[in-house]
């Protein structure tokens, strides 16, 4: 085996030994080598001796995307750019891109978290993966290639632009796995569908993430395309692709702990959750060479719990994203999630996974219209089929969310298709 499969079966003692030795040795080495590090811990009054071991992680500072942002470019690595062999950004689109760097050693470890889900995915070396994750800064694209060429499989590195060639591709080569957000790889199943080439594709596994998706949409992917689909997690500042995954059992995913320590905390009083809690996901890195960091706030909202899963493995797991603190929509009161329009939608059976969440304000009032495409035979059918799809759909959300919404249903195709993070949501409020 290319990594020591006991690290995800040891016991919950050994996974607390190994992160405590880590966390001390990582804790002195920010602290002599990340000047904003010292000055908060300072401010804390801490040292790094005060540090003995994992039970006493609660007392470091915690890190946010605007710590990164404030110290750009490279503020907070804790070696010397002569040991960083690349770096990867965010697109900035928000603010000051979030830039990260790696040394060698970081880029063997992300290979190894990489090739571990892979090969929980029963992907190996006999195999030909689609990378369709986009190259270039963002980390998915290199992320997975280097985990499957690690691996041993056989790598087709198409990115995103040209759904078309990559369905030609697919064929031609016989691909057997893709990796792909879970939204683009359904509109790989339309196409493919619209083409009459779905029976003719070899696909056995789909390792989806990079946006927040639902079992319901999961079991969508896998009837479509006749394979099993896989989520994997990761975000840039803390490695990228491959800090957790799951499994065939998809009751959770797992986190590679040997790496990362995941906390679940209550985002607005901070104070940790229980277990089975929803709340948001904290990392801290605990081997990471070129950017270590403490307790970085995600905003994915998730819960974790400890228990052993039906699998085997041992390690802490995470549920399946309920969406971003920053993500969620407040109307009326009211949270709404873009992930509960989907369940929602899906358990229905008769509406497509596309749908847009649009938020206005009337006379004072936020009102929530969500558009929805269906089938062209909805169109063409009695006018009063039509109505009644939509009333039911309506009734359907608003037992879901609480909240009276505006339905409208739409043609095919009417909801832009995207190759990366899928647009859920236009808040009109905000472009007042």
């Amino acid at each position: 085996m290319i990594w020591n499969e006991t690290k995800e079966c040891m016991s919950r003692d050994e996974i607390l030994n190994m992160q405590s030795a880590r966390l001390k040795k990582t804790v002195s080495r920010v602290y002599h080598n990340v000047e904003f590090y010292r000055k908060k811990m300072q401010q804390l009054g801490l040292e790094p001796g005060d540090i003995k071991g994992i039970e006493d992680l609660h007392k470091l500072p915690y890190t946010t995307k605007e710590d990164l942002r404030d110290n750009y470019p490279f503020g907070l690595f804790a070696v010397p750019q002569s040991e960083v062999i690349r770096v990867h950004a965010s697109s900035g689109t928000t603010g000051k891109a979030t830039v990260v760097g790696y040394t060698r050693r970081d880029i063997e470890i992300w290979q190894e978290c990489v090739t571990r889900v892979l090969a929980m995915a029963g992907i190996g070396a006999n195999d030909k993966i689609q990378v369709a994750y986009g190259y270039g800064l963002f980390t998915g694209g290199l992320g997975l290639h280097y985990g499957a060429e690690n691996l041993g499989a056989t790598v087709i590195p198409m990115s995103t632009g040209n759904t078309q060639r990559l369905i030609t591709m697919m064929e031609d080569f016989e691909a057997t796995a893709i990796a792909c957000t879970p939204s683009y790889l359904l509109h790989i199943a339309e196409t493919l569908e619209e083409a009459g080439k779905t029976d003719k594709i070899k696909l056995k596994a789909a390792i989806c993430g990079a946006e927040p998706w639902t079992e319901n949409m999961r079991k969508e992917i896998e009837s479509k395309l006749n394979l099993k689909a896989y989520d994997i997690y990761g975000l840039s500042e803390i490695l990228g692709p491959g800090v957790a995954a799951d499994c065939d059992a998809h009751c959770g995913l797992h986190v590679y702990e040997d790496h990362f320590v995941p906390e679940v905390i209550n985002p607005e009083t901070l104070e940790p959750c229980k277990e089975g809690e929803i709340g948001e996901l904290v990392f801290t890195t605990i081997t990471k060479e070129a950017l270590p960091l403490f307790r970085y706030r995600t905003k994915d909202l998730t819960s974790i719990t400890y228990e052993p899963c039906d699998c085997g493995r041992t390690i802490a797991r995470i549920s399946r994203f309920k969406g971003r603190s920053d993500d969620m929509l407040i109307i009326r009161g009211v949270n709404v999630f873009p992930s509960q329009v989907e369940s929602a939608l899906l358990e229905m059976g008769e509406t497509s996974p596309h749908y847009i969440l649009i938020v206005d304000r009337v006379n004072n009032l936020d009102v929530l219209e969500i558009q929805v495409e269906v089938e062209e035979r909805f169109f063409s059918d009695e006018i009063r089929q039509l109505e009644g799809l939509t009333k039911k759909i309506a009734h359907v959300l608003q037992t879901a969310l609480g909240l009276g919404v505006k339905v409208t249903l739409v043609e095919p195709k009417t909801i832009a298709r995207s190759e990366g993070k899928a647009k859920r949501v236009i808040d009109k409020r905000k472009l007042i």
